[in-house]
């Protein structure tokens, strides 16, 4: 539909969906050692999964 606007969640989806690479990583990292997550136990790979989102939602 031409003038719609794109849910927030869809949005976000959609970012999400472009940073396979990053989110493998992200979850490889938590999936290690599971039993013990912890605040920033995997900080470096948020970061770069989130650094990838906020790309392609267009912001920073």
């Amino acid at each position: 539909m031409p003038g719609s606007k794109i849910r927030p969640v869809d949005r976000l989806a959609q970012a999400v969906a472009k940073c396979g690479t990053e989110s493998t990583a992200y979850g490889k990292c938590i999936a290690k050692d599971f039993n013990n997550v912890y605040k920033d136990k995997c900080l470096a790979e948020f970061q770069v999964l989130q650094s990838c989102v906020l790309k392609h939602m267009g912001k920073k």
